[in-house]
C-alpha cells in the first residue's frame, strides 16, 4: 500500500485566465478557491466537489490544432455530475459543441477554450462518497 487517498488537484494550461474563468465559473459554475496565493503567474484554483481543478496561465507546449475530435481518445478530465441533461443543456446553449461517450455510459466529451478535453460522467450522487468505482 503506497498510502495514496486520492486526488487532490490536476492542473491545466491555458492562455487567458479570464477566459477560462468565463468557462469553468460562469459555464460550469465551478467556484474559486480564494486561497491561492501569489505564485508568479496568473491562474485560478476551481472547487470541483472536494478536489481542485487549477488553472495555470502559462505558456502551452502542446498543439491546439490536430487533437482527435472525441476527447475520449485525448488526455482528459472526468468530472462527476449528478445530471448530464443539464451539462448537455448549457454547452448546447452556450453553442459548445461536445460528443457522447462511446462507452455506453452516461457521460459526455467537451474541450475548454484551450482544447483541454473534459468528460462529464453521471453518477448517482451517493457513489461520490464511496469512490464511484461501481460507476466507473
Amino acid at each position: 500500500m503506497t498510502g495514496i487517498l486520492g486526488v487532490h488537484h490536476a492542473s491545466l494550461l491555458v492562455r487567458d485566465i479570464n477566459i477560462s474563468l468565463g468557462f469553468y465559473r460562469g459555464l460550469l459554475g465551478l467556484p474559486v478557491d480564494l486561497k491561492r496565493p501569489d505564485l508568479g503567474y496568473p491562474g485560478a484554483w476551481l472547487q470541483a466537489g472536494n478536489q481542485q481543478i487549477h488553472l495555470l496561465e502559462l505558456p502551452n507546449p502542446d498543439p491546439l490544432k490536430g487533437r482527435p475530435d472525441h476527447g475520449g481518445r485525448d488526455r482528459h478530465i472526468a468530472l462527476a455530475v449528478s445530471d448530464i441533461e443539464q451539462i448537455s443543456k448549457r454547452l448546447t446553449e452556450a453553442g459548445l459543441p461536445f460528443t457522447l461517450s462511446r462507452s455506453g455510459r452516461k457521460a459526455l466529451f467537451c474541450r475548454d477554450p484551450d482544447e483541454n478535453a473534459l468528460e462529464f460522467i453521471e453518477v448517482a450522487i451517493g457513489s461520490i462518497r464511496s469512490g464511484m468505482s461501481e460507476q466507473l
